[in-house]
């Protein structure tokens, strides 16, 4: 298992997570993702504020970082913070290879 930044060939994998978690909070009738747009992606990504978990080379989970949420913060936005965004976990990976690990 080993945690990395996010690179560019990851940019379909990570939009289909997202799409998927997605996907999972409307069957589940909860406030859901908007889709998220390549660029804000690729950003993240350039930044080094797009991560991957990796079991046995396959993406088991997938966030972004930043230092500041203003809108969802407000005023504790001005402490010092690292923020972790939009987790997304990949559904196809089995349980049981968590627990190898």
């Amino acid at each position: 298992m080993s945690i990395e930044n996010s690179k560019l060939i990851d940019i379909d994998n990570i939009l289909n997570l997202y799409s998927s978690a997605t996907n999972y909070m409307k069957s589940k009738n909860q406030v859901h993702w908007p889709e998220f747009p390549n660029d804000l992606i690729l950003n993240e990504i350039e930044e080094n504020r797009q991560w991957k978990l990796l079991i046995e080379d396959k993406i088991a989970c997938i966030w972004a970082t930043t230092l500041n949420d203003e809108l969802i913060w407000g005023d504790k936005n001005k402490e010092p913070s690292l923020y972790i965004h939009r987790i997304a976990t990949n559904p196809v990976l089995e349980s049981k290879t968590w627990l190898k690990n």
